[in-house]
């Protein structure tokens, strides 16, 4: 079994990066801060049923409650006026947040078909690495049955790197499978 992320960072990531990286303290190794997991609800913020089951979804998946989020103003094009619900959100801290992490790494990403990593342009200039998953049947919590629709999630790791590299070499240590070029 593998370790468990947090031993696997303080054990042989940070040594690794500051010998890496030179830097002179401990606190200056980048360590990843929280996750957020959002979900926009497209359709299903017209539909109780559907927005309730999706909501509970994100809460299956986390382990915590996610926020509804309304919509600002009112946008006739998309049919939405304000306060309207247009998504839900979850940000994981800590013991969460290692937790969904390892998840995601060994078991998720790894049950996506014809899986060849994640891409690695989704780093945001100042350390922080975004993508998105098209469908929630890869989270084992989730029953093919109970899904009425397919709806994807967008996922963001916000570590402390200050460059895309650091993080990139953060990531990369703590498993993360990006596509090689």
């Amino acid at each position: 079994m593998h370790k468990d992320l947090k031993t696997l960072y303080r054990e042989t990531i940070t040594p690794l990066m500051i010998k890496e990286y030179g830097y002179k303290n401990i606190e200056q190794v980048p360590k990843v801060v929280k996750i957020s997991v959002n979900r926009g609800l497209g359709e299903a913020s017209k539909n109780s049923k559907e927005l309730a089951s999706s909501l509970e979804e994100i809460s299956t998946i986390t382990g915590q409650k996610p926020v509804l989020n309304k919509a600002r103003k009112s946008v006739a094009g998309f049919k939405i006026r304000n306060g309207m619900p247009v998504g839900g959100s979850v940000t994981l801290r800590k013991e969460q947040m290692y937790t969904f992490l390892t998840k995601l790494i060994h078991i998720v990403l790894p049950r996506i078909r014809d899986f060849r990593g994640i891409d690695p342009s989704g780093f945001d200039g100042r350390g922080n690495y975004n993508f998105g998953l098209t469908e929630q049947l890869m989270f084992p919590e989730i029953s093919y049955d109970d899904v009425n629709q397919l709806h994807g999630f967008d996922i963001s790791i916000v570590t402390t790197a200050k460059t895309d590299e650091e993080a990139f070499t953060l990531l990369k240590g703590l498993g993360m499978p990006f596509k090689t070029k």
